[in-house]
């Protein structure tokens, strides 16, 4: 299967590439978000079916260890998916300005980012398992299991870095396709191995984990293929893999502060986590499994920041100003009215997709308090993830992601130690959520009208 997908990969090449700076937005955001969409979903169904799996076959507790890690590994990745939208950016934009010896360079540097990032990513995550676990109160009965399931997931690294910055690369271009086929397959793998693994060899979540770092492998080396036999000049080529410090620096002023959002981002989720360990396993448990659904929620708004900071980045590179206002706008409506929908919906039918999960009634509980208040109010969070997104494709990455850490993350700390103790409650604690979202958007939303103006004009004064 994976032979003939391949094949068909190779004969997409230059039909893949999207004209982003001439003919009509909606249909091309469309186009552009919904694969990008489905292909985060497949990502986050690996994680999905590793929950649904042991919660189904092995027992709670192994729900909860694979369940509670969540929080830890977006913490340690985050940074690293911030770079290759830094990347993303960069080359869009570079392309928007046809400067294509330029783009070479920043493929050639990507490529061996993508290494490195994936190296170090193992490393981090093998020897941080059990000390982050443990400082985060996990209890004991799921702690050898969760440290177990963090260390083999976190052996894939390499080949999940490799993925998402060689999709980068295709997402500059408007090529979301691809990148989902080669998912597709690697969630069949996932899938079929993780029965396997647990069901008839009894492995648990040394089954899961082993399984999703095998299907992360797969995504990986179709990835590289593509790449090899990507026309110029996009082709990647192992032997010329080397850092630009110029394409570098470029990166790392998008990407670094992005990365960085995301890593205070989950740091506060960690604290929040840590709090929602303290209700025990049932309540970790139908936290984990409620969570599933505000991921693939979520996943549909981020396809449409990606597709407002590819379009926004090629178009201001290319002097469309007039196009950039209008893809902000479009991608803006578009997630409200995408995400609300998914929310209400998850959560109008919780019982019946919380029982996917795990038949126990606490844990049913637990989970349906969390999608009637985290989950049908995410739609919310459409506000700063958008222009924030707009903001990062005109060059400004830093402002929104320190408005983001202080809106999200100085907030959530704040409701934990000084509103929580007062209603120590599930429900408050996750009152942290709506609240946060409805701050930042005021805060990012305003940032957005205020420098655009200034930066749109100025860069169509420069045309």
């Amino acid at each position: 299967m994976a032979f003939g997908t391949l094949k068909a990969l190779m004969q997409r090449r230059e039909s893949a590439q999207m004209d982003m700076t001439h003919g009509p937005l909606l249909s091309k955001i469309l186009v552009f978000a919904l694969p990008l969409a489905l292909s985060s979903m497949l990502q986050q169904l690996f994680n999905s079916v590793d929950i649904a799996v042991v919660g189904r076959f092995a027992s709670k507790e192994a729900l909860a260890a694979v369940g509670s890690n969540t929080s830890v590994i977006s913490l340690l990745i985050n940074l690293f998916v911030g770079l290759s939208v830094g990347a993303n950016v960069v080359i869009a934009n570079y392309i928007g300005r046809k400067k294509m010896d330029a783009v070479r360079r920043s493929v050639n540097t990507v490529g061996l980012l993508a290494i490195i990032s994936g190296v170090l990513l193992l490393v981090i995550g093998v020897l941080a398992a059990r000390p982050i676990l443990e400082a985060m109160g996990t209890p004991e009965e799921v702690l050898p299991q969760a440290v177990l399931y963090l260390r083999l997931f976190f052996c894939g690294m390499p080949f999940m870095m490799v993925y998402n910055f060689g999709a980068s690369i295709l997402r500059s271009i408007g090529d979301t396709r691809r990148p989902l086929y080669m998912l597709v397959v690697a969630g069949v793998v996932n899938t079929v191995l993780n029965l396997y693994f647990v069901i008839s060899l009894k492995w648990g979540v040394a089954g899961v984990a082993i399984s999703t770092t095998i299907a992360n492998g797969v995504a990986a080396w179709l990835m590289v293929e593509v790449l090899r036999r990507e026309v110029d000049p996009l082709r990647l080529r192992p032997k010329r893999l080397a850092i630009s410090r110029h394409e570098l620096g470029k990166i790392l002023r998008i990407g670094l502060p992005a990365g960085l959002q995301g890593v205070v981002f989950s740091f506060a989720n960690v604290f929040l986590q840590t709090t929602i360990n303290t209700f025990g396993a049932d309540a970790i448990a139908g936290s984990a499994a409620s969570q599933n659904y505000e991921y693939y929620c979520y996943f549909l708004l981020t396809a449409f920041t990606g597709a407002a900071v590819t379009f926004i980045g090629q178009n201001y590179g290319a002097g469309c100003m007039k196009r950039c206002r209008r893809v902000f706008w479009l991608c803006m409506a578009l997630a409200v009215v995408v995400t609300a929908s998914s929310n209400l919906f998850f959560t109008w039918q919780s019982g019946p997709f919380l029982s996917i999960f795990t038949d126990d009634a606490q844990v049913i509980r637990f989970g349906q308090q969390r999608m009637a208040l985290a989950l049908a109010l995410q739609f919310l969070a459409c506000s700063y993830e958008v222009s924030g997104a707009a903001l990062r494709g005109i060059g400004y990455s830093l402002l929104p992601a320190l408005l983001t850490v202080f809106g999200s993350c100085v907030l959530r700390l704040a409701w934990i130690y000084f509103a929580f103790p007062l209603r120590p409650t599930f429900s408050f604690l996750l009152t942290a959520y709506p609240v946060s979202w409805v701050l930042t958007g005021i805060m990012v939303l305003t940032a957005w009208f205020v420098i655009s103006h200034r930066k749109l004009r100025q860069r169509e004064r420069e045309i």
